[in-house]
C-alpha cells in the first residue's frame, strides 16, 4: 500500500510526463512537489523499489505500467471528489483542489463505487478533466481555447487553463462554467478582446488572456 506522499509524487509524474508519453526529470519533480531534488531522490527510489516507476539516470523517471494504473486511480478519485463537492456541497471552483487532495486518499474502492453511482457516473468533472473509469480510461473531448477559434463559432465550456483563485471567482461573477454554452459575436482588432453570448441570453467582453483560458468543445 503507498502512502498519500507516495501517491501524491505518482500523480504529479503522471501529469508531468503528459500522461507517461516522456520521461520527467527530478528537477521539475522538485518544482512540482515544492521540495529539495535530494528528496525527490529519495521518493523515487522508494516508487522504484515498489515498482511504481522507471528511472534511468541522466533521462529521468517515468510512471511504469503498474504505477499508471496507480496514478489514474487516484486522479479519478479526486475528480469524483470534485464532483460531489460542487454538485452537492455547492463548493465554488476555487475552493475544490484543496479539499479533493485530502479525500482522494481514502483507501475505499465501495466508498469510490458508491459515490460514482450517486452522481450519476459522471464522465469530466467540475474543471471540465475527463474522468477515468474502473479501468483507468480516459474520455477525451477536443477543446480549444477561444483565441484559435472563429468568429461565429458555438461551443460548450469543456475546460479552464487557469486554476488561479481569482479567475476561477471572475468567471463565477460573469456566469461561466463548464456546460455553459458561448457563442463568438466579434473579436476586436485593436486588443484581441472577444464578445460572447452566455447560454444565448447576455452578451459580454472578455480579455484576450480571459478568452485564451477559456476552452470550448464546439457544439
Amino acid at each position: 500500500m503507498l502512502s498519500f506522499v507516495e501517491e501524491n509524487y505518482l500523480k504529479a509524474i503522471y501529469h508531468l510526463s503528459e500522461a507517461g508519453k516522456r520521461s520527467v526529470n527530478t528537477n521539475s519533480l522538485a518544482e512540482e512537489m515544492k521540495t529539495a531534488p535530494a528528496s525527490v531522490s529519495d521518493m523515487i527510489k522508494r516508487l522504484s523499489e515498489k515498482k511504481m516507476v522507471d528511472y534511468q539516470k541522466y533521462r529521468g523517471v517515468n510512471v511504469s505500467g503498474k504505477g499508471k494504473i496507480k496514478a489514474l486511480h487516484v486522479i479519478r478519485q479526486h475528480r469524483i471528489w470534485k464532483v460531489f463537492l460542487v454538485e452537492k456541497l455547492n463548493f465554488q471552483w476555487d475552493q475544490l483542489d484543496e479539499v479533493a487532495e485530502q479525500l482522494e486518499h481514502i483507501k475505499s474502492p465501495l466508498l469510490i463505487q458508491r459515490l460514482d453511482e450517486f452522481l450519476g457516473f459522471p464522465k469530466f468533472d467540475p474543471h471540465g478533466d475527463p474522468i477515468p473509469d474502473e479501468n483507468g480510461q480516459l474520455i477525451e473531448k477536443r477543446k480549444d481555447p477561444i483565441t484559435q477559434l472563429p468568429v461565429g463559432t458555438a461551443g460548450i465550456v469543456v475546460g479552464v487553463n487557469g486554476s488561479s483563485a481569482s479567475f476561477l471567482k471572475y468567471l463565477d461573477k460573469v456566469g461561466i462554467s463548464i456546460g455553459t454554452r458561448l457563442q463568438i459575436v466579434d473579436r476586436m482588432e485593436f486588443d484581441g478582446s472577444v464578445d460572447v453570448t452566455i447560454d444565448g441570453k447576455k452578451t459580454i467582453t472578455i480579455s484576450p488572456t480571459v478568452a485564451e483560458n477559456i476552452l470550448l468543445s464546439e457544439a
